[in-house]
């Protein structure tokens, strides 16, 4: 049986998994494509280092060069992180005529089309399977099996530190920062989460996701990102409490037939399967005109989930080497779409405001979702309304009750407390509480692909009057979609 000989560019978790995969299942792997896949070089940074996996027979080097002069060598499996440099060394290969396979998100987000097209030059294949969702086959099973369907929309959770982090939240009551130490601790996070918690690693995903689903190229500034730091405990009950739990979802959908992409904090109806998906698990929700719903579980990470992946894509290359057929596209699907416009995009939003109890409070936070800047989209419906000491509120909701009847969307109030979905356009809604709240200062307010989210203050008052400091509203904002 011939021989096809392996390069690895790195040896950390998933590079020792992928020997260990070769070496262990080797077996089947020559049954099914026909030919013995042998690892022949690891390059590695650090040549002292103690390595968890069997390399006998293995030249282990820090010298790139031998992967490019070695001509034995036809397929290469990048796994050792970092952008540019990884950029590089990817050229090189590809353009000495060595496939490659990478699990490289963050690469092939940024340079996949640059990547791609060179690889298609020089008849090489490159494929990333494992870039998205570790263990989840979702690139190649949208590319085969959803190939005569037509999308609407992907989303998912594709990033399992922040689902293990709200999973703790929501089921052990810890706060987030003790939920993201544990993370740590346990591996699921890294020492610096920056890319995890703010939404940048799902946001690289769902750029590779949309290429794939809609056949359009989008870069990381075309992805409106949301993460998960600002979270507390309280909005994790409280979402509870309404029958939702927190989750960070990496949305791609079409919207009046352009596409919108985001990253942020969903209330996931605990009905709803993604509801369901807990600690580091990764799903992919899938919808299509023919199939409609579809999704797709499993492990998002880990040595063995990932690897496995990884070797789909090394066996998809020896059988194309096998069929003289090498040089295809990994995903040849392009579409001329346009993103969509802020103002194309609405979704309904929870805001939770905590305002001041005393008379006209509720008559004025009113008038501002239903007067200025037209934002209110007739989706108020009175239920729960508790506003004994207030008439004004009670008269005020069945007001609103009788003009917009049969409306989806829930409004509840309390004493010194509302809570609503209210369907708005996001640049509205931001605008329309900037006006009204020019007096505070520090404010943050964090838009995103027709979702808000904000901390600091809401001010809701008319501008003529005085804003004093304990009639400041705090105030957090989740997007609700189901």
């Amino acid at each position: 049986m011939e021989t096809i000989n392996i390069g690895i560019l790195g040896l950390g978790t998933v590079g020792s998994g992928v020997v260990r995969i070769l070496q262990s299942h080797a077996d089947k792997i020559s049954s099914i494509t026909g030919r013995k896949l042998k690892v022949k070089t690891v390059v590695v940074r650090d040549m002292t280092k103690k390595r968890t996996v069997d390399l006998d027979g293995v030249t282990l080097t820090d010298d790139f060069e031998m992967l490019i002069n070695d001509d034995s060598i036809q397929m290469v499996v990048e796994v050792m992180g970092t952008v540019e440099k990884a950029r590089e060394y990817i050229k090189r290969l590809l353009e000495a005529g060595k496939h490659v396979v990478t699990a490289n998100k963050d690469l092939i987000a940024t340079y996949g089309p640059e990547l791609t097209k060179l690889a298609k030059e020089k008849k090489c294949d490159l494929f990333y399977e494992a870039s998205v969702a570790g263990g989840i086959p979702i690139l190649r099973t949208i590319v085969n099996s959803f190939a005569a369907d037509q999308i609407v929309s992907v989303k998912g959770i594709v990033n399992g530190t922040t689902n293990y982090i709200l999973t703790q939240m929501n089921q052990n009551n810890v706060a987030y920062e003790e939920a993201l130490k544990d993370a740590q601790k346990l591996g699921f996070a890294e020492a610096d989460p920056t890319n995890d918690v703010e939404g940048i690693d799902a946001a690289y995903k769902m750029i590779i996701l949309t290429q794939f689903a809609f056949g359009k190229d989008i870069t990381l500034d075309d992805v409106k990102i949301e993460g998960i730091s600002k979270i507390q405990l309280p909005d994790i009950k409280e979402a509870k409490r309404l029958g939702y739990n927190i989750k960070l979802l990496g949305v791609a959908e079409k919207v009046n037939d352009h596409i919108t992409v985001s990253v942020g904090p969903v209330l996931v109806p605990q009905t709803h399967p993604l509801a369901t998906v807990i600690n580091e698990n990764n799903a992919v929700f899938v919808t299509g005109v023919a199939v409609g719903e579809t999704m797709f579980y499993g492990p998002g990470a880990g040595e063995l989930p990932t690897a496995n992946s990884v070797l789909s894509d090394i066996i998809s290359v020896t059988k194309n080497i096998v069929m003289g057929i090498t040089g295809n596209s990994f995903n040849d699907y392009s579409h001329e779409i346009k993103l969509a416009t802020p103002d194309e995009v609405k979704n309904p939003y929870y805001i939770s405001l905590i305002v001041p109890d005393k008379t006209g409070e509720m008559l004025k936070l009113t008038e501002l979702f239903t007067k200025k800047e037209n934002i209110i989209n007739k989706t108020i419906k009175k239920e729960n309304i508790s506003c004994s000491s207030t008439d004004e509120a009670n008269a005020l909701f069945e007001k609103l009750w009788k003009e917009y009847p049969n409306k989806k969307g829930k409004a509840q109030v309390k004493l010194s407390h509302k809570k609503a979905l209210i369907k708005v356009g996001y640049e509205k809604l931001s605008r329309a509480i900037q006006k009204y709240d020019n007096s505070v200062k520090d404010k943050q307010y964090l838009m995103y692909g027709g979702r808000f989210f904000t901390t600091g203050y809401l001010d809701y008052i008319d501008e003529e009057s005085e804003v004093k400091e304990n009639e400041r509203n705090s105030g957090t904002g989740y997007f609700e979609n189901y």
